[in-house]
C-alpha cells in the first residue's frame, strides 16, 4: 500500500506546507481519536513537543482534532520523545503524540503517535489513520456532550527526571566527574542538565537557550562541533550530544573525538552480557551499522540482527526476537528494560557507568572495535524514481557484484527528507569512494535528465 502521509517515523514536513499544515493535525487528531476510542471510559492523550516555533500550532491543531473526536487531551509543553511513551503508559492514556522532526532544522516538524503500550503504531494502524484523513471529518466527531477535555500537566519533567536517575545502577554515582552536555536548544534543555546534576555530576550545559528557531542549529547531535570545543575548553570527562527530542546520543570523549551509536551499541550489549543483563544473544541495528560492529560482536559469540532504517523496524525484532538492545548508528539506542522507543539520555547513562565501573577514561572504554571504512553521500532529489532507471539499476548491480565478499553496498531513500542515500563498506576506502561517486555522479544526471 502506498503511504501518502505517513514515513519511518511518523509524519514529516516543512511547517505550514503539506502535509505540516494545522488542517492535517487536526485531522490526525480527530483520525487517531475515532481510531482508538474503544469502550466506555474516558479516552485520554498526551501531547508533547519540542522546541519549535510550530509547535505552538501543530500543538493547538492536535488538541482541537482529538477533543472533536471525544478524547481527554493531556499537554505537557516541551518534554523528551522518551517521556512521552513512558508518559503514555504512565498516565494510562490510549495515545501519545509527539510533535517533532527530530534532529531536522526548525523549518520542519513531525508527528509521531505512541500507542496504550508506549511503542510506535505498526504500520496497520498507521493505514487505517490513513485511511480517515481524507474522508468527511463529521461522521467521526463526537456528540456534544461527549467532546473532550484539555487541560497542561504540571510535574511531567519531574516524573521523567526521577525515571532518568533510577536506570543508573545503584552503586554507580557520577561525583567527581566532569560532564558537558549539549541539549540542541531542544526537548531535553531543562531535564537532561537536572538528571546528571542530581546524580553528582559537575555539568556544563550548552544548547539550553531554545528561541523557537535554534533547535539544531549548528548544535546537537548532528553538529557536534560546539560540544568537541567545549569539551576541550572546560576539560571535561566526556560530552553528551542530544538532538532535538533527545531520542537520540552521541557521546564525545575526553579527547574530542566522536563516538557514534555502533560503538555505544557494542559497549552496552559486551557490558550487558558479562553481567547476564543481555537477552536475544546479541543486539539488534539496522542495515546501515558498521561491518566492524558485526564482527565484534561475533567475536564475542553474539549476533548482530539487522533492519530496515529506522528505529521502529529495530523495536519490532526486539520485541518479536525477546531481545532488550538495540538501535541505530545515528544515535537512537533501544533498552527495552527501561523504554519503548530511543532514550538519548538513558543511553548516555549506560555509558557513564561503564565508565565508572571500569575506572577508565571515556576514549578507553567506549572505542569498542576499528570501524570498517564507509562512506555514505546523499543525492536530493524532488520527484521521480531515479532508483528506478535501467542504467542506475545495472550500475548499482556492477558495484554489488565488485563488492560481494568483501564489503556491502546500500542504497535507500530517506524516509524523513527528499534524499537517496548511497553507502558503500568494506576494507578499501578508495574502492568505496570510487564506487559511491561514481553512483552519486550517475543518479545526479538521471535525475536531471527526468
Amino acid at each position: 500500500m502506498t503511504r501518502r502521509y505517513f514515513g519511518t517515523d511518523g509524519i514529516r514536513g516543512q511547517s505550514n506546507k503539506f502535509p505540516m499544515t494545522p488542517d492535517l493535525a487536526m485531522r490526525v487528531g480527530i483520525a487517531a481519536g475515532t481510531i482508538f476510542r474503544r469502550g466506555g471510559h474516558r479516552h485520554r492523550v498526551v501531547i508533547g513537543k519540542d522546541t519549535r516555533l510550530s509547535g505552538y500550532m501543530l500543538e493547538n491543531a492536535l488538541v482541537a482534532g482529538f477533543t472533536a473526536a471525544g478524547v481527554d487531551a493531556f499537554v505537557l509543553g516541551p518534554i523528551p520523545t522518551p517521556a512521552v511513551a513512558m508518559l503514555t503508559r504512565s498516565l494510562r492514556c490510549d495515545i501519545g503524540v509527539m510533535v517533532s522532526a527530530s534532529h531536522n532544522p526548525y523549518q520542519d516538524n513531525g508527528i509521531k503517535l505512541f500507542g496504550p503500550d508506549g511503542y510506535k503504531l505498526s504500520d496497520e494502524i498507521e493505514a487505517q489513520i490513513e485511511a480517515l484523513l481524507d474522508k468527511d471529518i463529521i461522521p467521526q466527531l463526537a456528540a456534544a456532550d461527549a467532546i473532550g477535555r484539555a487541560k497542561r500537566v504540571d510535574g511531567v519533567h519531574d516524573r521523567y527526571i526521577e525515571f532518568a536517575k533510577r536506570t543508573l545502577p545503584r552503586d554507580v554515582t557520577l561525583k567527581g566527574l566532569r560532564v558537558a552536555i549539549d541539549c540542541a536548544n531542544g526537548a531535553a534543555y531543562k531535564v537532561a542538565p537536572a538528571v546528571l546534576w542530581e546524580l553528582g555530576a559537575e555539568v556544563v550545559t550548552i544548547g539550553n537557550e531554545p528561541n523557537g528557531v535554534n533547535i539544531n542549529d549548528q548544535c546537537g547531535s548532528t553538529h557536534p562541533d560546539a560540544l568537541i570545543k567545549k569539551v576541550h575548553e572546560v576539560r571535561a570527562d566526556i560530552g553528551i550530544a542530544l538532538d532535538g527530542d533527545a531520542d537520540r546520543v552521541i557521546i564525545i570523549d575526553e579527547k574530542g573525538n566522536i563516538v557514534d551509536g555502533d560503538q555505544l551499541m557494542a559497549l552496552i550489549g559486551e557490558t550487558w552480557a558479562n553481567d547476564g543483563l543481555l537477552r536475544g544473544k546479541g543486539i539488534v541495528a539496522t542495515i546501515m551499522s558498521n561491518l566492524g560492529l558485526e564482527r565484534f560482536m561475533q567475536q564475542r559469540g553474539l549476533q548482530l540482527a539487522r533492519t530496515k532504517v529506522g528505529d521502529r523496524y529495530v523495536v519490532e525484532h526486539m520485541r518479536q526476537n525477546d531481545f532488550n538492545v538495540g538501535g541505530e548508528q545515528s544515535g537512537h539506542i533501544v533498552l527495552s528494560d527501561f523504554g519503548t522507543t530511543g532514550d538519548g539520555l538513558v543511553a548516555a547513562l549506560q555509558v557513564l557507568a561503564a565508565v565508572r565501573r571500569q575506572g577508565k577514561t571515556v576514549s578507553e572504554v567506549c572505542r569498542c572495535f576499528e570501524p570498517a571504512p564507509q562512506l555514505l553521500k546523499n543525492v536530493r532529489f524532488e520527484g521521480g524514481k531515479p532508483l528506478e532507471d535501467p542504467i542506475v539499476r545495472d550500475a548499482i548491480a556492477d558495484a554489488e557484484s565488485e563488492l560481494a565478499g568483501r564489503g556491502r553496498l546500500v542504497i535507500r531513500p530517506s524516509g524523513t527528507e527528499p534524499l537517496i542515500r548511497v553507502m558503500a563498506e568494506g576494507d578499501d576506502a578508495l574502492q568505496l569512494e570510487r564506487i559511491v561517486n561514481g553512483l552519486i555522479d550517475l543518479i545526479g544526471r538521471v535525475k536531471n535528465a527526468a
